[in-house]
């Protein structure tokens, strides 16, 4: 099944109700793509406060929210390694996600980034918010 992943980006702009990233997801939906905030995406964009409401309503919305297992850290090294880029660790987990676990389009406010990481990987597509 086609999944839509959301970064850090994309979550704040959803929960600043951007329409660009309402789109997306509608499409989604209507399309019946698996929504899926990977789980260190939450540990960016939210700090434990009342302040987290509009972002904790993003992440009740989608279908998953996808654990960093070994794998997907193996795997966001390699893209690391294979893109020469060192300091994008939670960009390349979100990577590694769309990578092992079949066809994914990327939501993102980091194009540059995860364009650079997800270079060569024909099953994943990139759209910036």
């Amino acid at each position: 099944m086609a999944r839509l992943i959301l970064d850090s980006g994309a979550v704040l702009a959803l929960a600043a109700g951007r329409p660009r990233a309402r789109q997306f997801v509608e499409r989604a939906l209507r399309e019946h793509t698996l929504l899926v905030i990977p789980a260190v995406v939450i540990a960016e964009t939210t700090r434990g406060s009342a302040r987290d409401a509009l972002v904790n309503r993003v992440v009740k919305a989608v279908h998953d929210v996808s654990p960093v297992t070994e794998s997907v850290a193996r795997e966001a090294g390699r893209l690391l390694a294979a893109a020469n880029i060192g300091n994008a660790t939670v960009d390349a987990l979100i990577v590694a996600e769309a990578v092992l676990h079949g066809p994914a389009l990327i939501l993102t406010g980091d194009l540059a980034d995860i364009t650079a990481l997800a270079d060569n990987q024909p099953h994943v597509r990139i759209s910036a918010v």
